[in-house]
């Protein structure tokens, strides 16, 4: 009986603590996707109805989708999308190629002064990024690249903090396969791209979102960079839509083109979350 008791206080006790884990999880999810629901409910508000609201309403029983087609037709927002899109994989293809083959030198080939090298690579990351935006400008600038998509993705095409992470992950792969394959007459290249990276992947893929998400959000260098509407990306098209555009009064197509720019993140973050998760949380060998 005493037992019976014990198990049933500590299946009681389980049950309760599960009820307030899951109310708060709850209620922070709430909080947080909160935003969210009010951007895309304003966003199908009349600007008529918006305005009339002395009281902010949490519901609309009319909904509009007038602002999405004001979204396109008062500016370019199209055009910004397919700069954007360009400026994105052209950035994180160059970005890729760069920082796999300098993680690879780091972590397999032995050559005098690598660690020095990579010592004063982590010490960039200690310096400013206002201090390395300015020179970036300054350089972008004498080049007459200013205006230009090379002149948006040449600064952004390298990153110390993904080549230590993928160096890390290299690392952890067993020195064993390496000399195996070097035994079996394998070079370096094919040792990367046949073992090294599909052993990886997870991470590859965690690097890759991130710096989609990064060059799709990046707005001080594309504002500091270009003046001409043709290399306009979708962050610097918010300030263009919010000057020149709709008005700074016209909220609800505000925020239809902030819901327009935002979905493809949205929907790529949906899609691949279980790979971000995976690259975070393992390493680089695999149980």
């Amino acid at each position: 009986m005493d037992y019976e008791r014990i198990e049933q206080r500590a299946r009681t006790g389980e049950r309760v603590r599960k009820i307030v884990t899951y109310t708060l999880l709850t209620l922070w999810a709430l909080l947080v996707l909160f935003p969210f629901y009010w951007m895309v409910l304003s966003s199908i508000k009349s600007y008529s109805a918006y305005n009339a609201e002395y009281v902010p309403s949490f519901f609309t029983l009319h909904p509009t989708f007038q602002n999405y087609v004001d979204a396109f037709t008062a500016v370019p927002l199209a055009k910004y999308f397919t700069n954007t899109l360009i400026f994105t994989l052209a950035t994180t293809a160059m970005m890729m190629v760069v920082i796999i083959f300098a993680a690879f030198a780091f972590a397999r080939l032995n050559f005098r002064g690598r660690n020095l090298v990579f010592g004063l690579f982590l010490a960039l990351m200690m310096i400013p990024n206002e201090l390395v935006i300015i020179t970036n400008f300054v350089t972008i600038t004498d080049w007459g690249m200013r205006n230009t998509f090379w002149g948006l993705i040449l600064p952004s095409v390298t990153s110390v903090f993904y080549i230590y992470l993928l160096k890390e992950n290299f690392e952890q792969i067993p020195d064993e396969l390496y000399k195996a394959a070097k035994v079996d007459g394998t070079s370096d290249l094919k040792y990367l791209f046949k073992v090294m990276l599909p052993i990886c992947q997870p991470t590859i893929v965690t690097i890759v979102i991130l710096k989609v998400i990064e060059c799709w959000n990046s707005y001080v260098w594309p504002r500091l960079i270009t003046d001409d509407q043709a290399y306009f990306l979708v962050s610097n098209g918010i300030q263009e839509i919010r000057e020149n555009g709709f008005g700074r009064e016209n909220v609800p197509a505000m925020m239809a083109a902030v819901v327009v720019i935002s979905v493809p993140l949205i929907v790529l973050f949906l899609i691949f979350h279980k790979k971000i998760m995976a690259g975070v949380s393992r390493g680089g060998t695999k149980g």
